[in-house]
């Protein structure tokens, strides 16, 4: 199966994993901060590779799969409460 990685299928994961991030970040555990703070920053991480990957080293393979790693550290952080969020449409959580 050859399916092609275009440039608005990137904007699209690229604008989902940027609002789960906020969302994320605004809904921090405060009992678990260092944890949560830990998962934010390994998302934020991805989200930063993903741009690189892009737009220096014109990867669009890589960027993906950035993309898609930053938001399975956030989506695992849903899961385990670490962010109260109630979002089925970003997460894998349960919506209000």
């Amino acid at each position: 199966m050859n399916k092609t990685i275009t440039s608005e299928k990137l904007q699209k994961y690229f604008s989902i994993t940027t609002e789960a991030l906020e969302k994320a970040s605004a809904a921090r555990d405060t009992a678990r901060k260092q944890q949560a703070d830990d998962f934010l920053d390994m998302a934020s991480r991805y989200v930063q590779d993903a741009h690189y990957f892009l737009n220096e080293k014109k990867d669009a393979v890589l960027a993906f799969a950035a993309l898609n790693y930053a938001h399975g550290w956030l989506d695992a952080g849903a899961r385990i409460g670490l962010f109260k969020v109630k979002d089925s449409r970003l997460f894998t959580v349960d919506s209000e």
